[in-house]
């Protein structure tokens, strides 16, 4: 979430046979996998008629079924088990000269909980093939509806004073941001997997909630419900209101009421693990529920979410300033579709900003690899160099005989002939490669113990591919299609039923549920809707790498869709590889009195985590010890170190999400044996005391509680 995140819950779900109860976990999703005009439940196979910031899994494709999901090799969200994707419209500050500017989102957040019940009936896991939808983006006005209530937009203002929630778009500066909110519906009708409209299928419960409650008889079968929030930095916006509007931001369908705001998902949990959750956690105890990883449960998946993503699939730019938005979606507060505009983009795989296509010459793209402090991955030559390029690293190691060229944190280049198994890139996975070389902006040289690997290929080259296919799997086939702008209620494909599922509900819902989902893919494939139906076929991916910081205070640098900044560093670090996996983010450091260990953060640019003080430096060098000390005495709370040279002081986390303790694993430059945080991620300490009134007041803040979504309480 993007707000000032100490703990995240983690809590079971009990299974229910006659009272809802309140159990829930929250997921949090630090990376967006894709922000692009993609949609495989309303618009399989097509470019999609407006933007989405999509989460989750990269088996996510423009057509896809439940084994393009059970394929990927990494999720943008925190549980390893669960490669389902999540997603929902852009948002845009529409300027008042006729330019719109994409509004950042630090991923989001996803609400698993118990809400709903139906007499005689346990709480069901979805089943492989599952997916749907909620909202409609076409709605300009209120209606007075549990699909409309289930909308809701929150006024966030830590300091006080936010308007209550609503249903539309705040009309107010929100100075920490919009949370906008959907809530799914939760009862099944225990057959098919989906519908034409992509919510037939499903049902909100009997009452005036939309999240509790019982479950009618055509829909008998009660779900985990969903929740998700994203939240969007509209604060940044603050000064840019203007006269003539209610207020200055537009969702991507061209909605600047708010009421269109929508989400779909498509499931990719492990359907036993899912059910398992769901039958046996059964409490909620915020004291002990520091994470999602509650009680060893769940656990974090081995590759962090900030690294997953994937290129983009239509070539036109989504984010940055535009001069109109994606598609053809012109500004409108009353209802109905816009058809009398056509933009037409081809799908694809777009790579720009993420490597350098360098196989006329003969060498390939191997991906991004992990180098180690003090024990290389490349051993050969080595240079540091102000104005390196990816051409100029390739002729340094291929002029010397050797046949693999790295390149690491925008100036450094490496060679050899051997790639170590520790340092080989993750297949499909793109990787925190995405510093801009000092010599070409434009190319990507590393990063902060990260490799860009090239190899010599001679003539038969090919640079590796990301997602399902970079993975050796295949997703279904997508013909290449020139798409105009389709309403998003339009059909999508004919209901589908789960499999072994019968007239009788009891016994559908049975059938849902039975069997592990990893270990299924021809049934899933069979089961799945929405594609094309072909199962195999060209891969096609999606989005550029996470927002994520450089590794040096001098180049705050970032992949944002195929916009790369030209800022690079002042300075180049020595010519040694940046990285070092070490022991705990404790290590060997001496606090101030009063302070402790608060673990492994994730770092994010725009705001920094820790943003009291950035890059704070008193003439030493870097030790956690030194940087903890240094915030105390400047009156912060917390302390953060990073990339093992830089420090940060705050009074609250902010942008951040609990990490694993492996992630932060770079030694001190000023000791070997602390313990620096590690590429965009923060070793945070704490002063108990002044932090235990904030940590409760936030938690406060966020404790779900029946009704709560649309009770109308402030945030």
């Amino acid at each position: 979430m993007y707000t000032n995140t100490i703990a995240f819950f983690a809590v079971g779900l009990l299974s229910s046979l006659t009272a809802p109860v309140d159990a829930y976990w929250r997921m949090p999703c630090a990376g967006t996998l894709l922000t692009g005009r993609v949609d495989p439940v309303v618009a399989p196979g097509e470019v999609s008629g407006h933007t989405h910031i999509i989460l989750g899994g990269n088996g996510f494709a423009p057509t896809m079924d439940y084994a393009s999901t059970q394929a990927s090799t990494c999720t943008s969200c925190a549980i390893q088990g669960d490669f389902s994707n999540y997603w929902v419209p852009s948002l845009y500050y529409a300027g008042q000269h006729g330019n719109f500017t994409s509004v950042p989102t630090v991923g989001g957040t996803v609400y698993y909980e118990q809400r709903v019940t139906y007499p005689g009936k346990n709480l069901t896991a979805y089943p492989a093939g599952f997916r749907m939808t909620a909202g409609n983006p076409e709605l300009r006005a209120y209606s007075e509806t549990l699909a409309q209530k289930a909308i809701s937009h929150a006024c966030l203002n830590y300091a006080g004073g936010a308007p209550p929630q609503g249903p539309g778009l705040p009309t107010v500066n929100c100075p920490d941001g919009v949370r906008s909110q959907v809530y799914f519906p939760s009862c099944w009708d225990g057959v098919n997997l989906d519908s034409a409209d992509h919510q037939s299928h499903m049902s909100y419960p009997l009452g005036d909630d939309p999240d509790n409650g019982v479950c009618p008889d055509d829909h008998p079968v009660p779900m985990i419900s969903i929740f998700y929030e994203f939240i969007f930095d509209t604060g940044n916006f603050g000064g840019d209101w203007y006269d003539g509007v209610a207020q200055p931001f537009v969702f991507s369908m061209g909605d600047n009421t708010g009421y269109g705001f929508h989400g779909d998902f498509v499931n990719g949990w492990d359907v036993e693990l899912l059910q398992t959750a769901i039958d046996e956690f059964t409490t909620i105890n915020n004291g002990d529920a520091d994470n999602v990883y509650y009680n060893n449960y769940f656990t974090a998946p081995a590759i962090s979410g900030v690294e997953c993503a994937l290129p983009p699939m239509v070539d036109e730019q989504v984010t940055g300033v535009l001069a109109a938005l994606p598609g053809c979606n012109p500004v409108t507060s009353t209802p109905g579709p816009v058809t009398d505009c056509t933009a037409t983009k081809t799908l694809g795989s777009y790579t720009s900003g993420i490597y350098t296509d360098e196989t006329s010459i003969g060498w390939e793209y191997l991906g991004c690899g992990v180098d180690t402090y003090g024990n290389p991955a490349l051993t050969g030559p080595l240079q540091d160099d102000a104005t390196m390029t990816v051409e100029t690293c390739i002729a340094l190691c291929g002029g010397k005989g050797y046949s693999i060229a790295g390149l690491e944190y925008a100036s450094q280049c490496f060679c050899g002939n051997d790639l170590p198994a520790r340092a080989s890139p993750t297949p499909g996975v793109i990787g925190l490669c995405n510093m801009a070389c000092t010599g070409n902006s434009t190319e990507m040289c590393g990063a902060g113990s990260r490799l860009s690997l090239y190899q010599k290929c001679g003539s038969t080259c090919e640079n590796v591919q990301f997602g399902i296919a970079g993975a050796g799997g295949t997703v279904p086939s997508v013909t290449a299609v020139a798409a105009t702008y389709a309403p998003s209620t339009a059909a999508g494909v004919a209901p589908t039923s789960a499999p072994g599922a019968s007239s009788s509900t009891s016994a559908a819902a049975a059938a849902s549920v039975s069997g592990s989902s990893s270990s299924s893919s021809a049934a899933a494939a069979a089961s799945t809707t929405g594609s094309d139906g072909t199962g195999s076929g060209d891969s096609v991916a999606t989005s550029p790498a996470a927002v994520v910081p450089s590794a040096t205070p001098s180049a705050i640098l970032s992949v944002v869709a195929s916009a790369v900044s030209s800022e690079v560093p002042s300075s180049a670090p020595s010519a040694e590889p940046s990285a070092c996996p070490s022991n705990s983010t404790t290590s060997s450091v001496t606090l101030p009195s009063g302070w402790t260990s608060a673990g492994c953060y994730l770092d994010n640019m725009n705001p920094r985590t820790l943003n009291g003080i950035t890059f704070a430096w008193w003439g030493e060098k870097m030790t956690s010890s030194g940087c903890a000390l240094y915030c105390s005495d400047k009156g912060f709370s917390y302390a953060g170190t990073e990339n093992s040279g830089q420090c940060f002081c705050g009074n609250q986390l902010v942008d951040s999400q609990v990490e694993p303790d492996t992630a932060c694993n770079l030694p001190c430059e000023g000791s070997a044996t602390e313990i620096c945080g590690g590429p965009a991620r923060l070793s945070v300490f704490t002063n108990v005391a002044s932090t235990t009134r904030r940590r409760r007041s936030h938690l406060r803040r966020h404790n779900h509680y029946k009704g709560a979504h649309f009770s109308g309480a402030t945030a």
